[in-house]
């Protein structure tokens, strides 16, 4: 879908290069289209293996958009896991994967990082655009939750969120 997104769209909406910086990306972002921004910012890419690390012994600030999310998401997650192992029923998982997907979206629209942080953060956000991509498209397997579940072990080491414990009862 996010492919069908980019063609239609054309060059309106072509993605700048990573090496435009934050200045053309936040640019790219105001361009894409409300109904679609998770599927148009995936198309732009970033390069997750040259994601930004906090200096050492510090996390990457955040903000309300974000803790709001990544808190959405991790619910999302959780139920997720619990469907996996048949303790819920998998008619949830589609809105399950919108929440997440809803979640995504909201953090696109209204985050406002650093460049660093936002860079660090986009390579979260794909692991979770892929994962509700996955569970939309067949059955919720460990191989669908697997990347989401290492992104949200992965975002408290990166970003300072004071409301993110680390230690959630299901």
């Amino acid at each position: 879908m996010a492919i069908a997104v980019a063609l239609a769209a054309g060059p309106a909406l072509a993605a700048p290069a990573v090496q435009d910086g934050h200045a053309g990306h936040a640019q790219y972002h105001a361009q894409a289209t409300p109904a679609q921004p998770a599927d148009a910012h995936a198309q732009h890419g970033h390069d997750t293996a040259a994601t930004p690390v906090p200096p050492t012994g510090q996390r990457w600030a955040t903000d309300a958009p974000l803790q709001d999310g990544m808190g959405r998401i991790r619910q999302a997650v959780t139920m997720l896991e619990h469907l996996e192992m048949g303790h819920v029923d998998p008619k949830q998982a589609p809105a399950l994967a919108d929440q997440i997907q809803g979640a995504v979206n909201d953090m696109i629209a209204n985050c406002k990082l650093a460049p660093d942080a936002d860079a660090a953060l986009h390579g979260l956000l794909v692991k979770f655009i892929a994962g509700a991509d996955a569970v939309r498209t067949g059955p919720v397997t460990l191989d669908e939750l697997k990347p989401m579940q290492d992104a949200l072990a992965q975002y408290p080491t990166q970003f300072d969120d004071p409301t993110w414990d680390v230690n959630p009862e299901d």
